[in-house]
């Protein structure tokens, strides 16, 4: 049976590596902060995203066009957006200021879980605000896309612990988790293109203008860099066989890609009235 020692040191962090570390995170934290503020100061807080449920008014089966749609809640789209940043940025503030030992510890065990809580909350936040900015309203598909992309941040983390050590003695990589969340997480984007894809091609249905679908594409590229970055750690070809440096990826990558996501939807939020 095969058995696990999270605890073991596996990775060289020396004092000048982490101070860099320390300082990146802290760099991204502000920008962050920034990002967050800006959104709030120049988005329309007016406009929201509405979120529905739907009653079929009657037994399984019922015709579609008995039931009732009615609007819950709204969600407001320039708050939402800056959450987005604002959460980013505490987490990278807690890792520099307040958690940093820890933070050492954990890279010093090829693993970083402030990391994955982080995306958790982050990242779920993000997916459901592009579901309801595409179009998805319903209440039960937002809570359904949320608790994806969860379990796709939560088989990251699996990937990351099952591999930081029992991979110093076997010299290979179980990837299981790494595709087990590639299915979880793939599961909101076909949520969100398959829908738009029907209402195209329905009898006199008009699609968005084109660069909409290129603004859809960009927002899976960026969105899913994370995952690249950790399938290329875990392949271990140049720069990325230093763990470390699949860890500096993700403080860019935190600040980068997730900059582009943000602004991006945020833009709806100027779209004139």
């Amino acid at each position: 049976m095969t058995t696990f020692e999270f605890d073991r040191e596996v990775v060289t962090l020396t004092d000048e590596r982490a101070s860099k570390l320390r300082k990146l995170n802290l760099g991204a934290g502000v920008l962050h902060l920034v990002t967050g503020i800006a959104m709030i100061v120049l988005g329309n807080l007016d406009f929201d995203l509405p979120v529905s449920t739907f009653n079929i008014s009657g037994p399984p089966g019922t015709d579609l066009s008995n039931g009732v749609l009615n609007e819950q809640f709204g969600i407001p789209l320039a708050i939402g957006v800056a959450a987005f940043s604002l959460l980013s940025a505490f987490f990278h503030f807690l890792i520099a200021i307040v958690v940093f030992p820890a933070y050492k510890t954990e890279l010093r065990r090829g693993r970083n879980r402030f990391r994955w809580v982080e995306y958790s909350l982050s990242s779920t936040l993000m997916i459901v605000l592009i579901g309801a900015t595409t179009g998805i309203t319903d209440l039960a598909a937002l809570i359904a896309l949320g608790f994806a992309n969860i379990s796709m941040i939560l088989f990251g983390w699996i990937m990351e612990m099952v591999n930081s050590t029992d991979n110093v003695e076997r010299k290979t990589v179980w990837w299981s988790p790494f595709w087990m969340g590639c299915i979880a997480g793939i599961g909101p984007w076909l949520a969100i293109v398959i829908p738009l894809w029907f209402n195209v091609n329905e009898e006199g249905g008009e699609g968005p203008p084109g660069f909409v679908y290129g603004i859809i594409v960009s927002i899976f590229f960026f969105f899913n860099t994370f995952a690249i970055n950790q399938w290329l750690q875990y392949r271990g070809k140049g720069r990325w066989a230093d763990y470390l440096h699949g860890e500096r990826v993700y403080i860019i990558l935190s600040f980068v890609a997730k900059s582009v996501l943000a602004w991006q939807i945020f833009g709806n939020t100027l779209i004139p009235d």
